[in-house]
C-alpha cells in the first residue's frame, strides 16, 4: 500500500516565507486551518514492510501537490488556491502572483519530485504485486473554511473520496462497512471528492487503485490549538482498522 500524505507539513522555506504578506499571527492562524494535522501519524504509523509513505515536505501554502498544474483545469485556481496559492483560506492576499519563472522553479523544486516519488512507488507495486493501492490521507476541519465549495456545516466524521475508474466497489464497500461498524458518520465525496492517481496511470491502469480518507479533526485534536486531544490514540487505532480492511479488500481485488 502507498500512503500519500500531501498536506501534513507546516514548514515554509525562509525564502518563500519572505514573500508572504500576512502578519506572523495571520500566518500562524492560516497554518492552523489549512494543515492536515498529524495525518503522518494517524495514517503513516500503520505502514508495514513493503509499504510506501510519500509525504510532501513543505506546506501546501507554498505549493499544493494535489492541484492540477494547469490553472484552467483546477477549480481552486479561481479562488487563488491553484498549485501556487496567492490567497489564503479566507480570500485574503497571501502573496503576490509569482512570475512565470518563479512558478516554474517552485514546480520543478517541489511538485514534480513529489509526483515522481508517487509514480515510482506505484510502478514498483505494479511490478511486484500486479496491482497498486494508494490511500490518499487527509483531514478536514469540523466547520467549512470560506474558500471551500461545500459550505454545509453538517460534516461527517469520515469523508471517503473515490474515483469512478480507480476505486473499485470492493474497496468502497469495505470502508463503508468499517465506518458503520465503528458507529461513524461518513459521506462519499462530501465535502471533498476524488483520490489521487499518477497521470501516467490515470484512467488507463485499472489495477492502480486509489481511495481517499478524510478524518474530521474534531475526532483527534483541539482545533484551536492543534494539540492532540485525549482521543488521539483512539482515532489512530480507528484509522488502523480502516487500513486493515482496505488492505484485505485490495488483496481480494487482485484475486478477483
Amino acid at each position: 500500500m502507498i500512503f500519500h500524505i500531501p498536506h501534513a507539513s507546516q514548514y515554509i522555506p525562509p525564502e518563500q516565507q519572505a514573500k508572504i504578506v500576512l502578519s506572523s499571527k495571520q500566518l500562524s492562524q492560516e497554518l492552523v486551518e489549512i494543515t492536515d494535522w498529524f495525518t503522518d501519524e494517524l495514517f503513516g504509523n500503520h505502514a508495514g514492510a513493503g509499504d510506501y509513505i510519500v509525504i510532501f515536505p513543505i506546506s501546501r501554502l507554498v505549493v499544493d501537490p494535489e492541484r492540477f498544474l494547469d490553472d484552467r483545469q483546477e477549480p481552486m485556481a479561481k479562488v487563488g488556491m491553484g498549485v501556487v496559492y496567492t490567497k489564503n483560506s479566507a480570500g485574503e492576499t497571501l502573496r503576490e502572483p509569482p512570475s512565470a519563472e518563479e512558478r516554474a522553479h517552485l514546480i520543478d523544486m517541489y511538485y514534480r519530485p513529489h509526483h515522481q516519488r508517487l509514480s515510482t512507488a506505484v510502478n514498483e507495486e505494479l511490478k511486484r504485486d500486479s496491482r497498486s493501492a494508494i490511500l490518499d490521507c487527509h483531514s478536514l476541519p469540523s466547520k467549512p473554511l470560506p474558500y471551500e465549495l461545500d459550505q454545509n456545516p453538517d460534516r461527517p466524521d469520515i469523508c471517503i473520496g473515490t474515483d469512478d475508474y480507480h476505486t473499485p466497489p470492493l474497496l468502497l464497500a469495505a470502508l463503508e462497512g468499517q465506518c458503520r461498524s465503528e458507529g461513524l458518520a461518513y459521506a462519499l465525496n462530501r465535502p471533498f471528492s476524488g483520490s489521487i492517481v499518477p497521470l501516467e496511470h490515470y484512467q488507463t491502469t485499472s489495477n492502480a487503485l486509489s481511495v481517499m480518507i478524510e478524518v474530521n479533526r474534531r475526532l483527534y485534536i483541539n482545533e484551536k490549538t492543534c494539540e492532540k486531544s485525549a482521543s488521539f490514540d483512539n482515532c489512530r487505532q480507528l484509522v488502523g482498522r480502516m487500513v486493515t480492511v482496505l488492505r484485505a479488500a485490495a488483496a481480494d481485488r487482485l484475486r478477483l
